[in-house]
């Protein structure tokens, strides 16, 4: 029994336990089903873990601009975190609802986290870092010294 992709992003995963002898169809590997599974927090499940999330992340970013130099501006869950030296930048840190991830745009790259569960916080598939750590390490890339939020 093949499932489309379209199909298995509004199913449960759950159901995958109960077909094929507790497999994945053929057309989907383990590791397309565990990211999906990770990307099925109902909307208002991942709108207020982004929003907690956010809310510490300013805070601590306020701290650490007062201390460095630079801005947070931002509301509604978008943050931008603005540079003045040791040269111009701007960061970005926006929810990307539909696909259930925080994106972070800074040092001309993307970040893509996503919520774990077992980690209790939203992390980079890539990397494996958590919110707070991708941001101390654009943050110190930035600044050029080590800082931890």
């Amino acid at each position: 029994m093949d499932i489309p992709v379209a199909q298995v992003r509004s199913m449960d995963l759950r159901l995958f336990v109960s077909t094929r002898k507790n497999s994945p169809p053929p057309s989907l590997s383990t590791s397309h089903v565990l990211r999906y599974a990770n990307a099925m927090l109902d909307e208002q499940d991942f709108r207020r873990k982004a929003d907690a999330a956010f809310d510490d992340l300013k805070r601590r970013l306020l701290m650490l601009g007062d201390e460095h130099g630079f801005d947070v501006e931002g509301e509604s869950g978008k943050l931008e975190v603005i540079f003045e030296e040791p040269e111009e930048a701007k960061f970005v840190i926006s929810p990307n609802t539909p696909v259930r991830e925080i994106w972070i745009s800074a040092l001309s790259t993307s970040f893509k986290l996503g919520w774990s569960d077992s980690k209790n916080a939203f992390i980079s598939e890539k990397t494996g870092e958590n919110l707070l750590e991708v941001m101390s390490r654009v943050v110190s890339q930035q600044l050029g010294e080590q800082v931890s939020l």
